[in-house]
């Protein structure tokens, strides 16, 4: 039986296992390397500055800046990163930092005597008295009401593509106002679609300013000063105590969860944007249908009513919902078991990252709920891996005090010192 399981490989998950690993812990770690960071479209870039986007080990030895200079390339602060470059670094932390990564996927987590059994995509079974459930964000897609039954063929999320050559001549909608959106809607038009929209809600699209220097004197800094999920004292507030939100009344958990660090575009992309010419806010789909010459029909309303659109391709930029619903690797009678928080369905997370479940620890966006913004960004990978082991030492000690083997503790205290100055990062 193995002492801990993570189940899934993006920052989150190799984070909390570079901390397991480096501790002695029986460990496994299953999941595809920074999979969904690899399926995004090539030229796109990081959101964040690079002092802002390492993954976590306990001695702070395979940080992004590590990578960077081992290979000669440039990350200072407000000079955005390629994504496929931040990709890159994940794997290679990966290799530095958690043995033997295997790349299956688990299917399915059930409830067992003392722990939990896991079943891989091809068939082995293992068991561990905890796991840490690591899975992104790809499994809370999430897509408007009206869209969601119909063919890929048609609808995609913006999650689904490596590449955007295949829409170069199409006519293809976005929806959505943030990051994401913007960013897609621009390279399609760079990449020769024949038309390009954006259909938002937002009465108005929000853009980042250009991030102020890290030395720029005290009185500025005391003003608004730097954090990994942008300038200001609210934003510190997220990005430096997310111990503290999870003791917020949870109404105010809820509606902050809900507002706060709202869709924008990062500042380097505001001219490129500006080659998409039809954006239309203030408007939501309401309803689609494929046509007879093989197009969408997509009915839009707005302030003036409802207008009718025909497209070849409609891409969901619209976020992701971290509801307990969409864990399907988790056993119905585990998810049916665990206790939620607000009215998405997310789980709710204890002081120490467990779930109300015994040994089921969570760690990414679906903590977010529970400790704030900072989980819906890699920056919150940090604070994560460094504190969530206590509730396992604490179960190891017991096991050993039972007689049970002891071939290690995990101690996740510790890590890279924290900068003072971060910017967010784009997931």
């Amino acid at each position: 039986m193995y002492d801990l399981v993570v189940v899934g490989a993006g920052p989150y998950g190799l984070s909390v296992a570079a901390h397991a690993a480096a501790h002695g812990l029986r460990l496994r770690t299953f999941g595809r390397s920074m999979e969904s960071w690899h399926a995004m479209p090539s030229g796109m870039f990081l959101k964040s500055e690079p002092w802002a986007s390492h993954l976590s080990d306990p001695e702070g030895a395979y940080g992004l800046d590590a990578y960077a200079a081992a290979r000669g390339v440039r990350a200072a602060h407000g000079v955005p990163l390629p994504v496929d470059f931040f990709a890159a670094y994940g794997d290679w932390f990966a290799r530095q930092a958690v043995p033997a990564l295997d790349e299956r996927l688990i299917g399915s987590v059930v409830p067992a005597a003392e722990g939990f059994e896991l079943l891989t995509e091809d068939g082995e079974a293992l068991r561990a008295r905890t796991v840490a459930l690591a899975v992104g964000v790809l499994p809370f897609m999430e897509v408007p009401g009206p869209l969601r039954d119909l063919p890929r063929r048609y609808v995609t999320h913006s999650s689904h593509h490596g590449d955007l050559d295949r829409f170069a001549g199409r006519d293809v909608t976005v929806v959505g106002a943030g990051q994401a959106a913007l960013e897609t809607a621009a390279l399609l038009v760079e990449g020769g679609a024949a038309a390009v929209r954006i259909v938002a809600r937002a009465d108005r699209l929000h853009w980042n300013t250009l991030p102020p220097a890290l030395d720029r004197g005290l009185w500025p800094a005391l003003r608004a000063p730097h954090t990994g999920l942008g300038c200001g004292w609210r934003n510190k507030l997220y990005a430096d105590t997310p111990g503290v939100f999870r003791r917020l009344p949870a109404a105010t958990r809820e509606r902050i969860f809900d507002s706060a660090l709202g869709p924008a575009g990062a500042w380097w992309l505001r001219e490129r944007f500006a080659a998409v010419g039809d954006v239309r806010l203030g408007q939501r789909i309401t309803g689609a249908v494929v046509t007879a010459d093989d197009r969408l029909r997509v009915d839009v309303a707005g302030p003036e009513g409802t207008t009718v659109l025909e497209t070849d391709h409609v891409v969901a930029a619209t976020g992701f919902t971290p509801s307990l619903d969409r864990a399907g690797i988790l056993s119905p009678a585990l998810r049916g078991a665990l206790r939620t928080v607000g009215a998405g369905g997310a789980p709710e997370v204890g002081g120490l990252f467990e779930s109300s479940w015994p040994g089921l620890f969570l760690a990414g966006l679906l903590t977010a709920p529970s400790y704030g913004p900072s989980m819906r960004f890699v920056f919150g990978a940090e604070y994560t891996a460094g504190r969530s082991g206590g509730r396992v030492r604490e179960r190891r000690r017991r096991s050993r005090h039972d007689g049970g083997p002891a071939p290690g503790e995990l101690s996740l205290s510790g890590g890279r010192p924290v900068p003072t100055c971060r910017r967010r990062l784009r997931r």
